[in-house]
């Protein structure tokens, strides 16, 4: 019940902030598309059913979206001529799931043609990632356009797993994030799967002095080295983000002090006294947790994109 009174809290200070500043509204679709939100959910459903990996596809999908361009469905762009478009760049060459997505605006088409954007698609289909996954439901604010570019370069200024906090809090700060948005939305890892290569440094040849991490636990290091060789032949070799990797928990939190986590950018929350307080109040209470996500992910899909139309199709511009 606390928790519940806590989020409602929240929402109405939220409803005040994005009903004003970015023109979005939970109600954008009361009239043009009322059942849009249960729609997607369906689509999100049938999917996961199939593939368990498909929320954190989605959730990553949505977070890679809004940073760069704003959330504007660019990251749903397919390359094009000589225009490479987000979605082939490297950091996004482990999205999949973009199926979902597609299925989703052919069942919101066929329900009201011409409404929804696909931008608004795939922040509904986020939120639906963490709720089957067992996490918090929320209301997603909706009016966002679909933008016309996407562009692989610009994929270049997307947090890195290998940056400490103060790259992190740059990055986070220039899209109007705080520090509590960081710690909040890092929680996300505890879903899905990664590669070596975005840990391979941590293992192997760390520095002149150490060849693993020292802020590694050694006997999860020695894991990992287990998993990912280095000099891995293994396409697809890697290891789950944490042991409930599948659920929507606090685990992650708990790892980090743990000295467990995959990430040097993980750990690197533990560097000022403000993220780490919050890694140890995560770390204590789920609700907590879940109450901070909720708010800095609705924060986070807010940041304006360039979008100017409706895609009839979330591939290409019309």
């Amino acid at each position: 019940m606390a928790f519940g009174v806590a989020l409602f809290s929240s929402l109405l200070i939220l409803s005040v902030f994005f009903s004003g500043v970015h023109a979005l509204d939970w109600n954008y679709y009361a009239k043009t598309c009322p059942n849009v939100d249960s729609i997607v959910t369906n689509a999100v459903k049938a999917a996961v059913s199939r593939d368990k990996t498909i929320p954190a596809t989605l959730l990553r999908m949505h977070f890679h979206d809004c940073f760069i361009r704003g959330c504007d469905g660019s990251v749903l762009l397919d390359s094009k001529g000589n225009n490479k478009a987000e979605k082939d760049a490297t950091p996004n060459l482990s999205l999949h799931g973009f199926f979902v997505i597609d299925n989703a605006k052919k069942a919101v088409e066929k329900a009201c043609p011409g409404v929804v954007s696909c931008a608004d698609i795939l922040a509904m289909a986020a939120r639906d990632a963490v709720v089957l996954s067992g996490g918090p439901n929320w209301y997603v604010p909706k009016g966002r356009k679909d933008g016309r570019i996407s562009r692989a370069s610009e994929t270049s200024t997307l947090p890195s797993p290998a940056f400490n906090l103060a790259q992190l809090q740059q990055s986070f700060g220039q899209r109007g994030l705080s520090l509590e948005d960081l710690a909040a939305l890092s929680g996300a890892h505890t879903l899905g799967f990664s590669h070596c290569a975005s840990f391979q440094n941590r293992i192997h040849n760390f520095s002149a002095t150490h060849d693993v991490d020292p802020n590694l636990h050694p006997t999860f290091a020695s894991k990992l080295k287990g998993k990912c060789p280095l000099h891995n032949k293994a396409k697809n070799a890697g290891v789950p983000m944490d042991p409930s990797s599948k659920t929507f928990d606090n685990t992650y939190y708990q790892l980090i002090l743990q000295r467990k986590t995959l990430f040097a950018s993980d750990h690197s929350l533990l560097e000022l006294p403000k993220t780490k307080e919050l890694v140890y109040r995560f770390a204590r209470s789920k609700n907590d947790f879940w109450q901070a996500f909720v708010k800095s992910i609705t924060k986070m899909g807010s940041i304006s994109g360039s979008g100017q139309e409706i895609r009839k199709d979330c591939r290409v511009v019309n």
